[in-house]
C-alpha cells in the first residue's frame, strides 16, 4: 500500500469555468471570481465553487454543492430575518456558529445559541430571525432530490392565513 496522496486534482476540479443556472439568474465562475446581474460578488480569496448573494437581510454564500446537498454560510443582521418560507423536496440543518437564532416553524419558536442546531423537515413553513446585537452566523445543510430556487415558496411576513407570494430572487 502506498501512503503517497496525488495532489493533482480531479479533472471536475481543474476547469476554470462552471455554470449554474437557477429559475432567475445564472451564475458563473472563475477561479474564485463570480459575475452576474444579479446581487453577486467577487470574492478574490474564495474556492472556485464558492459564491455569495447579498439580500437586504445579510449575506449567504455558497460552500459546497453536490447532487442531493447543499452547505451554506448563512449571515443575519441584527435585527434581521429571511422570509418565511418552505420547501417540497429538501429539508434544512441550521448550525449555529455565532449569535443568536430564533427559529420559527411548526408553529413553535426556538432560540438557538453557538454550538446548537435545529433541523427543518421539507413541507415545514419556517424562518430565523436575528434578535440579538451582533450578526448571526449559521451553517445550513440542504439535503433532497431538488434544490432549485423554485423550490422556495415565500410567505408574506405576518401573513397567518399562509398565501403564497411571488418568488423574487
Amino acid at each position: 500500500m502506498n501512503n503517497e496522496q496525488s495532489t493533482e486534482l480531479p479533472n471536475s476540479l481543474n476547469r476554470t469555468e462552471v455554470n449554474f443556472t437557477s429559475v432567475s439568474t445564472s451564475y458563473e465562475y472563475n477561479r474564485g471570481e463570480c459575475r452576474t446581474g444579479n446581487n453577486m460578488s467577487k470574492n478574490k480569496d474564495s474556492h472556485p465553487t464558492e459564491f455569495m448573494r447579498t439580500p437586504p437581510w445579510g449575506t449567504v454564500t455558497m460552500l459546497e454543492e453536490g447532487p442531493r446537498y447543499r452547505i451554506n454560510r448563512i449571515e443575519v443582521k441584527p435585527g434581521q430575518h429571511i422570509s418565511t418560507q418552505m420547501h417540497y423536496h429538501r429539508s434544512e440543518h441550521w448550525i449555529v456558529v455565532s449569535g443568536t437564532a430564533r427559529v420559527i416553524f411548526d408553529g413553535q419558536e426556538h432560540l438557538l445559541r453557538q454550538k446548537e442546531s435545529t433541523y427543518v423537515p421539507m413541507n415545514t413553513r419556517h424562518r430565523v430571525e436575528n434578535p440579538g446585537v451582533i450578526p448571526l452566523v449559521m451553517i445550513e445543510v440542504q439535503n433532497g432530490e431538488y434544490l432549485g430556487d423554485d423550490d422556495i415558496i415565500r410567505f408574506s411576513d405576518g401573513e397567518s392565513k399562509g398565501e403564497e407570494d411571488k418568488v423574487t430572487s
